[in-house]
């Protein structure tokens, strides 16, 4: 027997709990592949042999902006088609994403989104584990 899915609307909110991002607007795109956030500064290291990679998440004109320095040596690096058609490499990372009060990890991708409307945007690997989207409505689920 299918369990039934959990209805999203266009947009929705989101939490990264391992990234002590709680409560931010995301857009659902089913056109989209991979989820994404906003990075506004992000570069790696190399110390003791080890490839390490630092990020900061959104940025002073988004209200929930971090000001905080994330580091990980557990991501990688993948060819990724942007929005305009353009290939282009991005750091990735796996990390868990709470969407319509369910649990889920996803492969994260660290991008300059200051020119989209929505600094998290939410893609089809995602949201092909239990969801349907309802494009007419925003923002139709409960966050928790």
């Amino acid at each position: 027997m299918n369990k039934p899915k959990t209805i999203l609307g266009r947009t929705e909110i989101v939490t990264f709990p391992d990234l002590g991002i709680e409560n931010i607007t995301a857009k659902i795109d089913t056109g989209a592949y991979s989820t994404a956030i906003h990075a506004n500064k992000f570069w790696t290291e190399t110390k003791e042999g080890v490839e390490e990679l630092y990020f900061q998440l959104l940025d002073p004109s988004i209200d929930e902006f971090v000001n905080r320095i994330y580091k990980t040596a557990k991501f990688y690096r993948k060819k990724v088609r942007s929005s305009n058609g353009r290939m282009e490499e991005r750091f990735i990372l796996k990390t868990k994403v709470m969407l319509g009060g369910k649990l889920r990890t996803t492969d994260l991708s660290l991008t300059n989104r200051e020119k989209m409307r929505y600094p998290v945007l939410v893609g089809r690997k995602v949201l092909a584990k239990g969801y349907l989207v309802d494009v007419s409505k925003k923002s139709i689920t409960e966050t928790k």
